[in-house]
């Protein structure tokens, strides 16, 4: 299956014990069971709640909350469930005293968390943006060293962020972090939002103050990171903006390629709280085409129900099905090794078929036959990525498997060790570099690329002991059933 997720993002609940919005509820889990029933085979499907669950933190509030959140649960809709605190959620001053918090009662993250989806490649980032943001400032005056305290925790989230992700990627990435998609959810809006005058005619102010404090910090840091796109709630109104800045590895300045891109999506409160339009968003990520894998996108659709009642309708009407499609910005397709090390990594054990299966996956694959460019740094990154996966593979078979079937796939390990060490060394990468290489469970064929620029050394010799090797594995795969023709013509629609 193609790499793709659902989220449903909620927010601004401002519950407060009394019940009052249990009907609200029930009207705002209609509407998300209608649109979910397009997703139902999704395998991730995500429920996220950008803050401000209550509207004080009363003992009552809280357990409401947790009836709210278990209720979503038990529809089924959803595989995970994750929120952030929003203002509404924390103590006030005068409540510090006693044990109710939000963050301790709900288990919300007090600075970042990142949850990683596997079979999505998704990074979920959640953020608390509570000390970060100039709320204090939207109702009255303040000192300068209060704001400087303000700037400096609002800048501190940047450091958060890396933090929560890591710079090379954590141990239960089954792909180079480059390569994820990052959705980042927090509760007050890193930018000034252009949406929600309405509010002067409701005699509300619009509350210009009311976002983070250090907004350029916190969004090229987000945007360096390769944050795909951000969540937030807080204002109770809809909005959609895009933040960009010049990528520092372009080498042309033409095209959206020369952009980093990271885009903004509001959700209003999705109980109608404070006299607004209530509203919830579905993101949608996978291909954007039936035509092949490699452009990826999202799919938003904005849902909106009138503050004087009704049910929810799509926001968009002048959009085709209401659908806001919004490229990646990156090829996000996958290597066929990544899927097949999740599968791997998901079963116990393995039968004789499906170690046939992931075979044919993982060799099935335009390096492992003639005219594929064995020499190249496209064909090294296949024959590394191929070999570690395998490796997995060889541990799970050798528990289990039969002792000829156990052999052939150990020979097959063995092989694959080869064809690493014959392209490396036609790229000129001595012994050193590539125990380094073997040693980064993730390998970015990018920066294989801009590591080991130079043109390989080729010729008879280096092709004939490749194509040996190639046609030596296809011996081991016959011991397996398998004749997949290794070494020779590849067969048609082979991937990369």
């Amino acid at each position: 299956m193609d790499r793709s997720f659902v989220i449903a993002q909620i927010s601004d609940l401002h519950l407060d014990g009394s019940g009052r919005l249990l009907a609200t509820i029930e009207t705002l889990v209609a509407a998300l069971r209608a649109r979910m029933a397009d997703f139902a085979d999704v395998p991730d499907r995500i429920l996220v709640i950008t803050g401000d669950l209550v509207d004080d933190p009363t003992p009552r509030a809280l357990d409401e909350a947790l009836a709210v959140i278990a209720s979503f649960r038990q529809t089924g809709l959803f595989t995970d469930i994750q929120a952030v605190a929003g203002n509404h959620d924390v103590k006030r001053a005068s409540q510090r005293a006693g044990r109710h918090d939000v963050y301790d009662y709900l288990h919300l993250p007090r600075t970042s968390k990142s949850v990683y989806y596997g079979q999505a490649g998704l990074d979920l980032v959640l953020l608390d943006s509570n000390r970060a943001s100039l709320t204090a400032l939207a109702s009255g005056n303040i000192d300068q060293g209060t704001y400087s305290a303000m700037v400096a925790d609002s800048a501190r989230l940047s450091v958060e962020l890396a933090g929560s992700l890591g710079s090379a990627g954590r141990a239960d990435y089954f792909e180079p972090a480059e390569n994820l998609v990052r959705v980042l959810a927090l509760h007050h809006h890193p930018l000034p939002q252009a949406t929600g005058e309405g509010k002067r005619f409701l005699g509300a102010p619009d509350e210009p103050l009311m976002y983070l404090a250090a907004p350029a910090t916190f969004l090229e840091a987000a945007t360096s990171l390769n944050i795909d796109l951000v969540l937030h709630g807080h204002r109770h109104v809809e909005g959609l903006t895009r933040y960009s800045i010049p990528d520092p590895r372009a080498t042309r300045s033409k095209g959206d390629a020369f952009w980093r891109t990271i885009y903004v999506l509001s959700c209003p409160s999705s109980t109608g709280q404070g006299g607004d339009d209530a509203g919830f968003n579905i993101i949608h990520f996978g291909p954007m085409s039936d035509a092949g894998n490699s452009e990826y996108g999202f799919a938003i659709t904005r849902h909106s129900r009138p503050r004087n009642g009704g049910g929810f309708h799509p926001l968009d009407l002048n959009l085709p099905d209401g659908v806001i499609r919004l490229p990646a910005g990156r090829d996000c397709s996958r290597d066929p090794a990544v899927q097949t090390a999740i599968e791997i990594a998901s079963n116990a054990t393995l039968g004789r078929d499906q170690v046939a299966a992931l075979a044919r996956r993982l060799l099935m694959r335009r390096a492992f036959y003639a005219g594929g460019e064995p020499a190249s740094v496209n064909a090294l990154h296949t024959y590394l990525v191929t070999s570690q996966t395998w490796a997995d593979l060889d541990r799970k078979v050798s528990r289990s498997a039969p002792r000829h079937d156990a052999d052939a796939v150990a020979g097959v390990a063995v092989l694959l060790g080869r064809l690493v060490e014959q392209s490396a060394g036609v790229l000129g990468i001595d012994r050193l570099h590539l125990d380094e290489l073997r040693a980064r469970r993730l390998v970015s064929r990018e920066d294989l690329r801009r590591e080991w620029p130079g043109m390989p050394r080729t010729g008879t010799d280096v092709e004939a002991q490749v194509l040996q090797l190639l046609w030596d594995l296809n011996q081991q795969m016959k011991v397996l059933g398998l004749d997949l023709g290794l070494g020779g013509e590849a067969p048609p629609q082979t991937p990369p």
